[in-house]
């Protein structure tokens, strides 16, 4: 979730195309056929009747403890080296890009067997984030029992969660047809995020799934950005400065935001300092520990330095393209990403139609730096035979168009 993002609760209304009487009509969402084409509008769909009722958001008036140290394992750990448990009855599976993000057609998320739950935990490794469209059977409690399979569920402190009793580990996105446009309360560059990283143990393999949404084309479509390529985008001496240097992360700005608007923070807010590189368990690989949105200062660096290297960062993750996916959502479509390595933002501008989703979010370890771990590009580098990527950015060149 973005930092302070509002979810709104307001009731169901059912919108469309407007009369001449100034009325919204309702229309079946995906009917529009060539000849019905208007640019740049879709079809909105009548939710008078609501399947998911029991998971909109709600803000229960609860209190936790402040979070402990638990074990962590890393199930990707035992995945094997080319998947071939999770890829076996698979009907297609391709990259989006070279650094980040991997569609799977033809796997049922909610059968999957222990095997294949270990491979994909280790595909989710190393690109970061995988799409499964058209889960269907992958029903919140299949979806709560694969994320605990991974380590223990996140409770958010100050998020929606569902109506449903006992889902306090579930975090509700829900903008209904009546919501505020919240775009200009942020800048682009803020709502990339990683979750709750300021937690002692951030979450690791988290889950999304999409219950209704904007049909193709509606937008409301969420980027991803490689952590492991923001790393490879430095210069070696701006990597080994990075991994002399932590960073404070904070959630004062969620719990300020809920504060103000009369609802319950159920975790008192608190403020980590994490290594500004962390080597990931499974790969070995280093990556950038950063993110806008809840990086709030550099320690042991003066206040105008820290400033600098924020702002250096901000735009290395929001810029830099080849470390960005974005993925166009659809009913029941899931993704599945490391919060470990990967940044995210959602898209505005999908009004008026109503965007509601479920994540659930597995704690993972206390993020630390390995000097001996690798660059993924050098990896692959080796690996592949692939050219060195070059550095220098003196001299002069044409325009890559």
């Amino acid at each position: 979730m973005a930092p302070a993002l509002i979810e709104s609760t307001t009731l169901p209304a059912s919108f469309g195309g407007k009369s001449s009487g100034g009325k919204f009509l309702s229309k079946p969402a995906g009917t529009i056929n060539s000849t019905q084409y208007v640019p740049g509008r879709t079809n909105v769909e009548d939710h008078g009747f609501y399947k998911y009722e029991d998971l909109r958001p709600c803000f229960p008036d609860l209190h936790w403890e402040p979070l402990t140290e638990v074990p962590y394992h890393d199930r990707g750990i035992h995945g094997h080296p080319q998947f071939r448990n999770l890829l076996a009855g698979a009907a297609d599976v391709f990259d989006y890009n070279p650094k980040i993000g991997t569609e799977i057609r033809g796997v049922n998320l909610a059968k999957l067997t222990d095997a294949q739950k270990d491979d994909l935990a280790r595909l989710i490794s190393i690109r970061g984030v995988v799409f499964f469209r058209d889960q269907t059977d992958f029903d919140i409690d299949s979806q709560r029992e694969l994320g605990q399979y991974f380590g223990k569920l996140h409770k958010h402190a100050t998020t929606s969660v569902p109506r449903r009793p006992g889902l306090e580990d579930v975090h509700v996105v829900y903008t209904d047809e009546s919501s505020k446009d919240q775009r200009a309360k942020f800048t682009p560059t803020f709502l990339w995020h990683s979750d709750v990283t300021y937690e002692l143990q951030p979450p690791s393999y988290t889950s999304l799934k999409v219950l209704t949404g904007p049909p193709r084309g509606g937008g409301g479509d969420t980027l991803w950005a490689s952590q492991y390529a923001v790393y490879d985008a430095l210069s070696v001496p701006m990597q080994k400065y990075l991994e002399s240097l932590t960073a404070l992360h904070s959630a004062n700005i969620q719990a300020e935001g809920s504060r103000a608007l009369g609802r319950p923070v159920r975790r008192d807010p608190v403020i980590t300092e994490h290594p500004l590189v962390r080597t990931h368990p499974v790969t070995g690989w280093k990556s950038v520990f950063f993110n806008p949105g809840f990086v709030t200062e550099i320690v042991g660096v003066p206040k105008a330095e820290s400033n600098a290297i924020i702002n250096y960062l901000n735009e290395v993750v929001s810029t830099t393209q080849e470390l960005h996916v974005r993925f166009q959502w659809q009913k029941d479509d899931v993704a599945f990403w490391d919060n470990r390595i990967c940044n995210h933002s959602a898209s505005y501008g999908f009004a008026p139609h109503r965007r509601h989703a479920v994540r659930v979010a597995s704690q993972a370890e206390r993020p630390v730096f390995d000097p001996m771990g690798k660059s993924q590009e050098d990896d692959y580098s080796s690996q592949y035979g692939l050219p060195k990527v070059n550095k220098d950015g003196s001299g002069t060149s044409n325009y890559n168009d």
